[in-house]
């Protein structure tokens, strides 16, 4: 019942910027937080930021001061902003969501089908 839809991914020289959306819609009570993983070949899934509901940011060491999340809470959207991009950024990243439905009292995680950022040298 909650979607979430990734768009933004994409090949990149090193030094270049994208930025990746993550629309969360569907029966949504509460939205308490959203954020990025990635997940790179032969490594672990990490993550990358996260923001709360209340505006509240982490980002893993080797992203900050690069890449910036943001959220629109009426549209039920968050954004990566890649800026400054390194050829170990290339992963998968998937978007992540901690939702109340409509009908439920606790909240569940959600994920989305992930997109893939490449960085060239």
């Amino acid at each position: 019942q909650v979607q979430l839809v990734e768009s933004g991914g994409g090949l990149v020289q090193a030094g270049g910027s994208l930025r990746l959306s993550c629309a969360a819609s569907g029966s949504i009570f509460r939205l308490n937080a959203m954020g990025w993983y990635r997940q790179a070949p032969g490594k672990q899934r990490e993550l990358v930021a996260a923001i709360t509901s209340g505006g509240d940011t982490n980002y893993a060491h080797s992203v900050k001061g690069r890449f910036t999340i943001s959220r629109d809470a009426a549209k039920n959207t968050v954004y990566l902003q890649m800026d400054s991009l390194k050829p170990e950024d290339t992963a998968v990243y998937y978007c992540n969501a901690n939702i109340v439905q409509d009908w439920a009292r606790t909240a569940s995680d959600f994920w989305g089908q992930g997109t893939q950022v490449t960085v060239s040298s």
